[in-house]
């Protein structure tokens, strides 16, 4: 199998830094979400808790302001709440002069308030209230003891009324700090019950000079026509008409604030600003340190995400390794000669695929090896059978040692001699050792004398011999070596013929290259035999009868020469018309020495 060039996309480097990024980012953005969500849940209640806390120092100082003249008393609650939160609490009038401070630091004077404290205008963001005149101004509306327990009993009295319509109400805190009823869940029209009792003598004189500012500020004529209530609802009664004018009461509705806060300013403190800051100062940075059930939650999900990114590796990792598991389990069990499934196109699959291969091969390797003992043994135990069978026949006395044994002790001895021989050139030739002595060699000189030597063996056969040469080449080259080649091809040749038949042998130089063809007109070679032709032993006669004769070394012996000249060797062959086995080598050969 060619080494084959892995596509990016597919190699296993890719996929494992795919993988392991794709692991760490997702881990990564698992715990920075968990983790900012888990902060910015603290922060946002870390932030609310202190909006919490400025909204409580302003709601406090704002019912001061409303139940005091001045100032002047302020600094012992402005000390605790500072104490309390960890705050530095500052109050300034408007044109920046400090009132009172919790602890001392950077100049405010450029510093942006918090808030605006003035109970006769309340910041209604920040006290999610409706009226902007803080209900705890009591101001001249201070009712006396008297007064207000009637007050109480006439409230009592109409809530009784109202939850018999079936209604439901409750007392809440008005104006002045008067108490008032509120339907919170209306049953039968309650008409008959009074919601808000009548003004108490102690209101009268207040709502009296409230009435009177109202109707400077609408510019009425009649001024005895205008109603405030109890609970501050302001009406014009046409008395002519007996009805209520709508016209003049929403001009009156209109200045009823305004009147309000000049009836009431003198009762409260001056408007103030606010300033709620870190010790450090306005530019300090506000730190909201997480809180122990936040860390534990934090570093949870981050251990759970750690754990999760861990075992997505493993399972990752073991499956990218599974095929790596297989490929040695495979390789410690060389002798079984395992096969291994190609589970991709990566580094790995090629790896599996030329370990199958590889095993593929020693099974060849390990088939050829054992034929060829078994062709080895073969060949020698005929010649040995022989020669020992003449020796024990001598020696028991069967026999003589004449001219004819000897002859055939000979020719055995010389047949294993052959054979050996030839082994001993296929191994060196396998281990690169083939002995080689190059010279300068005319080809046609040594090739007829390969012919001469064969004719013989040719004509007790019947077979004619034929050369034909094209020029006289001459190369670099072993002229054993290239007698030796000839030799095999033409012995094949006579070897495979009938009596009558030809064998021819041609030399030429076509292409630059030199050639040299031994063509027969014997049986031929089947089609699907001629890939088998240069194995090892390898006989058309699958009987390994000896009628054909030689070993079956003598073809891939003859390869073997041809490739150490730097050549080739093919073959042509058409059953029942002959085979041509064709050398070719380079014209002008330098082959290496070498000797052993």
């Amino acid at each position: 199998m060619t080494a084959a060039r892995v596509p990016l996309h597919r190699s296993l480097l890719f996929r494992l830094l795919v993988a392991s990024l794709t692991i760490a980012v997702v881990a990564i953005t698992a715990t920075a979400w968990l983790a900012s969500q888990y902060t910015s849940q603290t922060i946002t209640q870390q932030i609310g808790q202190s909006l919490s806390d400025d909204k409580g120092v302003y709601d406090e100082l704002l019912g001061f302001a409303a139940t005091h003249r001045d100032w002047s008393a302020v600094q012992p609650l402005i000390a605790a709440r500072a104490t309390k939160l960890h705050r530095r609490i500052t109050l300034m009038t408007l044109q920046r002069q400090l009132i009172v401070d919790s602890a001392t630091g950077p100049s405010l004077v450029a510093a942006r308030p918090s808030a605006t404290v003035d109970p006769l205008s309340v910041d209604l963001a920040l006290t999610g209230r409706t009226d902007r005149i803080d209900s705890r101004i009591v101001g001249p509306f201070r009712l006396t003891a008297a007064d207000q327990r009637r007050l109480r009993a006439e409230l009592d009295d109409s809530l009784r009324c109202t939850r018999s319509y079936g209604s439901e109400a409750e007392v809440v805190t008005g104006p002045h700090s008067r108490p008032k009823l509120v339907v919170t869940q209306l049953g039968k029209p309650p008409y008959p019950c009074a919601l808000v009792p009548l003004p108490a003598r102690s209101e009268q004189r207040p709502l009296a000079a409230l009435r009177k500012l109202v109707a400077t500020c609408a510019g009425e004529r009649r001024p005895e026509e205008l109603g405030i209530s109890a609970d501050l609802v302001v009406t014009v009664v046409d008395t002519g008409r007996g009805m209520t004018d709508p016209v003049r009461t929403g001009r009156a509705a209109a200045c009823l604030d305004k009147a309000r806060r000049t009836q009431l300013e003198p009762y409260v403190a001056p408007p103030a600003l606010l300033f709620v800051t870190d010790p450090g100062g306005p530019t300090a940075q506000r730190t909201f340190p997480l809180s122990r059930d936040n860390l534990i939650r934090t570093g949870t999900a981050t251990a759970v995400v750690l754990i999760l990114a861990v075992l997505v590796t493993v399972l990752v990792g073991r499956r990218l390794v599974r095929p790596l598991r297989a490929l040695t389990d495979a390789a410690r069990r060389p002798g079984d000669h395992p096969r291994v499934p190609v589970t991709g196109r990566d580094e790995i699959g090629y790896l599996a695929a030329a370990l199958n291969e590889l095993a593929e091969r020693r099974e060849q390797s390990e088939r050829q090896r054992q034929a060829m003992v078994n062709d080895v043994a073969h060949e020698l135990r005929n010649p040995l059978t022989n020669i020992r069978t003449w020796l024990e026949a001598v020696h028991d006395g069967l026999a003589t040692v004449d001219g004819p044994v000897l002859a055939l002790l000979q020719d055995q001895t010389a047949q294993l001699q052959h054979i050996v021989d030839d082994l001993r050139d296929l191994a060196a030739a396998d281990a690169g050792t083939l002995r080689m002595h190059p010279e300068p060699v005319y080809v046609n000189d040594a090739v007829g004398q390969v012919v001469d030597a064969h004719r013989p063996n040719a004509a007790a056969t019947g077979v004619r011999l034929v050369t034909e040469h094209d020029g006289d080449p001459e190369v670099i080259a072993d002229p054993v070596r290239i007698r030796q080649l000839a030799g095999n091809l033409l012995a094949n040749a006579i070897r495979h013929s009938h009596a009558g038949g030809t064998v021819t042998v041609r030399t030429g130089v076509s292409g630059g290259s030199l050639t040299i063809a031994v063509a027969d007109t014997g049986v031929g070679i089947a089609p699907a035999d001629l890939p088998k032709v240069f194995d090892r032993f390898w006989r058309a006669d699958d009987s390994r009868s000896r009628s054909t004769g030689g070993s079956g070394l003598g073809l891939p012996i003859a390869r073997q020469i041809a490739t150490a000249h730097e050549g080739d060797i093919s073959v042509e062959s058409r059953l029942g018309r002959g085979t041509v086995f064709t050398v070719t080598l380079p014209s002008r050969l330098s082959v290496p020495d070498v000797r052993t």
